[in-house]
């Protein structure tokens, strides 16, 4: 027990029981953003906490999207957002929306930003049934901010940042 205290408070590390997943958000479009996203299931229920850096101040819009590879430089290999209802993109939680439609990530004036949403709409899970599985989709943060009325898209921009989300075990890195 002393053991795992240690590595959470050496290492920032977190162990979660139930199913994980993470998102390392690398640069794209020549941009500075950086973050990682962090996915945990419980109780049948996603609940996922992504922070950003190297980002304008203001809204920043960020997306899941259908495939989790970022291979190209403007991200652009990551597919359009993850739309398994085929519905019109939309804000999180209304009418209508996107899988993928997380909204906007508050950016403070050192260019950082965290954003947390727990899945009360059963759009997502961790290994389950390929239309609610988040595992091989990808998370993209663009250069500017959802307007979450525009289609496809929300006009948010080009992809600032990208992460193929990938099952984890165990420990989580923080």
């Amino acid at each position: 027990m002393i053991f795992a205290a240690t590595l959470v408070f050496l290492f920032g590390c977190d162990f979660r029981q139930g199913k994980n997943a993470q998102a390392k958000i690398e640069s794209k479009s020549k941009s500075l953003v950086t973050g990682q996203a962090f996915f945990s299931e419980k109780s049948g229920k996603v609940k996922v906490e992504i922070s950003v850096t190297g980002v304008e101040p203001g809204p920043t819009a960020v997306h899941l999207h259908s495939i989790g590879d970022c291979s190209s430089e403007n991200a652009m290999s990551s597919g359009g957002h993850w739309n398994p209802t085929k519905d019109k993109h939309g804000k999180w939680g209304e009418s209508q929306f996107h899988s993928g439609d997380i909204g906007n990530i508050n950016i403070d004036e050192s260019g950082k930003g965290v954003l947390i949403l727990i899945d009360q709409h059963n759009r997502w899970s961790i290994g389950g049934p390929a239309e609610t599985n988040v595992i091989g989709r990808a998370v993209v943060v663009h250069q500017g901010r959802d307007d979450m009325v525009s289609q496809p898209s929300g006009a948010a921009g080009k992809r600032a940042g990208c992460g193929p989300i990938i099952e984890t075990t165990g420990v989580i890195e923080k």
